[in-house]
């Protein structure tokens, strides 16, 4: 039996494997979104889906591999997010920012705006973008920040926030002047809220000095 033909008897039923690969893919959505990737796991997703475990093995070696899959990442960043969680902590929000620009200000553009899209409504689009946030970018970047999970949480849903309403306002509704503010420019007026958000006392308004 050649490869191909071993490939399409993983799947029950003997449908071809496109076939079975579209399934795995609704299936691992479906049930990331309600459960979270690091939650579910492939016997799971098979059993959804309809195949033999061997088959999402086949397809996707990696979960990585399957979540990127399903959410159909335009660009996956991994050598720049790297240089940003190398950044000392004291200029990383800094360092998150002028990624953000970069990667934003470059030809996947569209199809980032188009994936923002589909997440800003409701359904299981916005639940695996809150996944790609917290799971493949701030999770990273703030891991070596905070000891305390919760508070971790905490600073990196106050960074989304503001990396959100960034990419919102410049790229999606494109308010001026931020729509064509140099990158410089911007980096130097949302830098530091974010480096705050990072770092800062939690407790502190920023740019005051004091406490609630």
């Amino acid at each position: 039996m050649n490869a191909s033909a071993g490939s399409s008897s993983a799947a029950k039923g003997g449908g071809p494997v496109g076939d079975a690969r579209e399934r795995i893919l609704d299936s691992a959505r479906t049930l990331f979104a309600e459960h979270g990737v690091e939650a579910v796991d492939y016997g799971q997703i098979a059993s959804a889906a309809a195949v033999n475990e061997s088959l999402v093995s086949e397809q996707f070696p990696r979960k990585e591999d399957l979540f990127n899959a399903c959410v159909e990442l335009p660009v996956v960043p991994e050598d720049e997010l790297a240089r940003v969680i190398r950044t000392a902590p004291a200029e990383r929000g800094e360092a998150i920012v002028r990624t953000l620009l970069k990667v934003w200000d470059s030809p996947a553009q569209s199809a980032m705006l188009a994936l923002v899209g589909k997440a800003l409504g409701p359904g299981i689009d916005a639940s695996l973008m809150r996944e790609v946030f917290t799971r493949r970018i701030l999770g990273p970047v703030t891991a070596d920040l905070e000891a305390d999970p919760a508070t971790a949480r905490l600073r990196a849903a106050l960074v989304a926030s503001q990396l959100m309403g960034l990419v919102i306002v410049r790229y999606l509704v494109r308010i001026e002047p931020l729509a064509t503010a140099s990158h410089d420019e911007i980096t130097r007026l949302i830098a530091p809220a974010i480096q705050h958000y990072f770092t800062g006392d939690l407790q502190a308004i920023p740019g005051t000095g004091t406490g609630h």
